[in-house]
This record gives C-alpha cells, sequence and structure tokens, in this order.
C-alpha cells in the first residue's frame, strides 16, 4: 500500500493566517475573550490539504522555542524579529491543544526548528519506495529536502494555492540539485533569519556562481577566476559565508525516535469528531469551512 505522508509546519500556518485577518482586525474572539483567527485559519488549512492529498499520515511540526542550536553557532540568527502581537500570543499553546484533539499527531524538539524535524521525517520517510511525502510550508528553505518522491507545497494564496515542487520542477525553476540552494543561501543570507551571507552578493549572481562551480567549497578552491569586484566581496565575508552555510542546511537527522512513529501519525478523519471539537472551542469560521469541504 503506498504511503501519503502529510507533513505540515504548524507556526507557518499560524502566522500566515494571524496575519491575514489581524490587518482587518479579525481576531474572531470566543467567548471567554481568546482570541482564534490564527487558530481557525491553521485549522480550515490543514483539512483543506488533507481534503486535496488524502494522506494516510500526518504529522504537524512545531518550533519549540525562539532557541536553537543555531543560537550557539550565530548569536544573531533569528533575533531581529520583533515580538509577536498580543493577540497571537495566547494562541500558540491553544492551537496546539485544538491540534491535538482533532487527532493530529503533533511533534516538535527542543534545540531544534521545525524544518529540522520536517526534513529529517521526509528524508526517512522517502526511504519508502512506497511512500510520498507532501509538505505544506511557507519557507522557500525547505526546498533544498525536494526529490523524486519528496512534494515542498509552497503556499501562495489561501487554502488551496501553492508553489509545487519535486526534484525535477526544482531542477527546472534553478537550474540546480536541491541540496545546492543551501550553497546559493550561504552567499545570499537570509534577512529574515538575520544571517548575513556575503554582502554585496545577492541571489541571482548566487545562483550563477553555484551553477558554474557547484558548491561554495569550490567556489572558493576557484576564487581566483572569479571578477575582482567578487574576490573582494567574498575574501571580506569568508568566515559569514562558511558560517551562513551551516545556518542554511536543513538537519535531515535530527534525533528523533521513530520506533513507532508510523504508527503515531496514522491518520483517519474523523470529521463528525472534528466538528464537535471546533463547537466545543467555538471555531464557527473553522467549522462551516470544513462543511463545505
Amino acid at each position: 500500500m503506498t504511503k501519503r505522508i502529510l507533513l505540515i509546519d504548524g507556526m507557518a500556518l499560524l502566522f500566515r493566517h494571524f496575519y491575514a485577518t489581524s490587518v482587518h482586525k479579525n481576531f474572531m474572539m470566543t467567548s471567554q475573550g481568546i482570541p482564534t483567527n490564527g487558530t481557525q485559519g491553521f485549522v480550515r488549512h490543514v483539512l483543506r490539504a488533507v481534503a486535496d492529498i488524502q494522506p494516510t499520515h500526518l504529522a504537524i511540526c512545531w518550533d519549540m522555542g525562539k532557541s536553537t542550536f543555531r543560537n550557539d553557532m550565530f548569536e544573531g540568527y533569528k533575533q531581529n524579529r520583533p515580538e509577536p502581537p498580543e493577540a497571537l500570543v495566547p494562541q500558540f499553546g491553544h492551537v496546539q491543544q485544538i491540534s491535538q484533539e482533532l487527532g493530529f499527531f503533533n511533534i516538535g524538539l527542543p534545540n531544534y526548528e521545525a524544518d529540522d524535524v520536517i526534513g529529517t521525517l521526509a528524508t526517512q520517510s522517502a526511504h519508502d519506495t512506497d511512500a510520498h511525502v507532501y509538505v505544506v510550508t511557507g519557507d522557500r528553505d525547505l526546498l533544498q529536502c525536494t526529490a523524486d518522491n519528496i512534494h515542498i507545497w509552497l503556499v501562495k494564496k489561501g487554502f488551496s494555492e501553492y508553489l509545487k515542487f519535486d526534484a525535477a520542477a526544482f531542477r527546472e525553476h534553478y537550474g540546480l540539485a536541491p541540496k545546492q540552494l543551501i550553497d546559493v543561501k550561504a552567499f545570499m543570507g537570509d534577512s529574515a533569519d538575520g544571517y548575513p551571507g556575503v554582502k554585496g552578493i545577492g541571489e541571482k549572481t548566487a545562483i550563477k556562481l553555484i551553477q558554474q562551480y557547484g558548491s561554495v567549497e569550490n567556489v572558493i578552491s576557484n576564487i581566483t577566476s572569479l571578477t575582482a569586484g567578487q574576490q573582494k566581496k567574498i575574501n571580506a565575508d569568508m568566515d559569514n559565508l562558511i558560517c551562513s552555510k551551516r545556518l542554511a542546511e536543513i538537519v535531515c537527522d535530527a534525533p528523533i525516535d521513530t520506533s513507532n512513529i508510523w504508527q503515531q501519525m496514522a491518520f483517519t478523519p474523523d470529521y463528525a469528531h472534528i466538528l464537535n471539537v471546533c463547537d466545543q472551542h467555538e471555531l464557527r469560521v473553522a467549522k462551516k469551512y470544513i462543511l463545505s469541504l
């Protein structure tokens, strides 16, 4: 039997739907004053993905705090991000509680990011030739994990529009192998994650360098073949370049106990139960959407 494994970046969906509705001050308060706009968007998005993909296994992957091993490598990693809005804070715990009550398998790993959990589960799953993995996220970093049977769906618009990548689509779009995205990110850095790369080298130049030389290490080995301007920039930021490559790489062998994880991830939606949970938590908008699926 073919496994269809759905891995979802929980925080990416929560943040996305919080900001999509909060801009209109639509916080969807419960009778107890708990805002649920991000939570309801998360529930709607997950269940639409379930309807579209028909997974046999499902996991919602979560960040487990602001600090990870990457902060030990680079103090400024993700330290440039503002504090979350007041109406979002209570939804962090609430959404995970509801996710569990809905029957979704929640997983996170202290000292690692959700991306590392997704990368590890996706890579391990892909070893099974009868498995297809679908990752729903807003984070382009996960494109480095694409493979013939690992499909990365980048949220584009609403609950059902995505930019969809597998290994072939990635190569066609970037002219690179998926893992070479790590080397591209090493040069261009990531302002959202707060690491610098090489100042003055953007995505277009980074892609050209990796298309020509294959890796950061090969660019460095052939640095005298580059233009004088490129040599100057790279030499000035050599330490940042090497560090940025390490920061950009998603861990695909995180220490996750997988002895019974596939059993825990097995998923068949029980819509009567799901609608009951929506009623209990006053998720009226989510319930109406689910009934329309």
